[in-house]
């Protein structure tokens, strides 16, 4: 009999990696900024990562509950392997709770289980939910459909990193790349482990206004904007996005901190202006007008910043890839139809200007 189930663990759990044993049985979490410390019985902020006998245990590892094949544009990233498919794959749980979140009921699953049930959330109402789909089964089924990418999205990666980590670390061994698509919650030491193996991140930088943070998304956000400049400072592929709520984060004042912000650390990180759409706890606030985004456009690229894009609306025009230097089409994009048009390799191929992605 195994240890795990000699203890009455579900084989499917997986003790943490990114964890320090306290005093008394209690442990910190250190996968993501919030560092919990976990009592006996207990679990961190996400629900997922549970303290059991004094280790750490994540209850979701190999249960993925939402797997779809994507286009790379939705993540969204459009400088990192235009045109191609990503495996998206994600799990129950997450470090914050965004009342505006489109995949609340995974993400805030945990939350809810929890208010339903009026107890302690239990491991079997966790590990219960979802399909057994272990990292080898996951890249196996990348490389059976040619699929060159694997993305850890939908909700937080970082309260699932050693099932994200071991995935990752496994594609590399095929030259699969792998991506987080995150709200720039990971700690230090979850961005430094799985450096060698993750390729790319695109953060969602939700405001620019702490209060913001705090009561829309119950998280701060000078641990978002330290993770920014971390991420890019430690070389990897990074992109951002931006969601405008009308009235609540789309002001003048804010984009341009934003937009400035970005500069402050490169003027050629792609940022996303994606328009709102009713959702979860916001469904009476309306739809993010299409001038608003154009005028955040505006206001991003008059203060410096190379590729802006808009998102959730159609226009093809601000969605596509234009060069810097001559204002070329390198990129047509129309919704998630993707055609490269004066790109090669890494360069406009009518000036020569260097593009900066992941190109191949």
């Amino acid at each position: 009999m195994s240890s795990n189930l000699a203890w009455g663990i579900p084989l499917q759990m997986k003790k943490a990696t990114l964890y320090k044993k306290l005093k008394n049985r209690k442990v910190q979490c250190t996968a993501c900024s919030w560092y919990c410390n976990i009592a006996e019985n207990q679990s961190g902020v996400c629900g997922v990562r549970k303290n059991i006998r004094g280790d750490l245990y994540l209850l979701v590892y190999g249960k993925a509950v939402a797997v779809h094949v994507d286009p790379m544009e939705k993540k969204p990233l459009f400088h990192f392997l235009p045109g191609k498919k990503i495996l998206s794959i994600g799990t129950l749980g997450c470090n914050f709770a965004c009342s505006f979140c489109q995949n609340w009921s995974i993400s805030q699953a945990t939350k809810m289980l929890k208010e339903r049930n009026k107890e302690r959330l239990t491991i079997g109402k966790i590990t219960g939910y979802g399909q057994d789909f272990p990292p080898k089964k996951i890249v196996d089924y990348a490389k059976k459909q040619n699929i060159p990418a694997i993305a850890f999205t939908y909700n937080e990666p970082a309260i699932f990193f050693e099932y994200a980590y071991d995935t990752a670390k496994l594609a590399k061994r095929y030259n699969i790349k792998t991506v987080f698509v995150s709200n720039g919650y990971e700690s230090k030491e979850a961005l430094q482990k799985i450096k060698p193996y993750l390729d790319a991140l695109n953060i969602d930088l939700k405001s620019f206004n702490e209060q913001f943070y705090l009561k829309t998304c119950k998280a701060k956000l000078q641990p978002v904007l330290k993770n920014i400049k971390r991420i890019y400072d430690m070389g990897f592929w990074l992109e951002i996005t931006t969601l405008l709520i009308p009235g609540m984060n789309d002001s003048e004042e804010e984009i341009t901190k934003i937009a400035k912000f970005i500069l402050s650390i490169d003027p050629s990180i792609p940022w996303h202006l994606s328009a709102f759409h009713p959702d979860y706890k916001m469904a009476e606030v309306p739809e993010t007008p299409h001038e608003t985004l154009l005028r955040a456009y505006k206001i991003a690229k008059d203060i410096g910043l190379k590729y802006v894009y808009l998102g959730n609306v159609f226009d093809p025009e601000k969605e596509s890839t234009y060069c810097p230097k001559c204002k070329s089409l390198l990129i047509k994009r129309s919704g998630y139809n993707t055609e490269i048009v004066n790109l090669k390799n890494d360069k406009c191929n009518i000036c020569k200007e260097k593009i900066v992605g992941i190109w191949k």
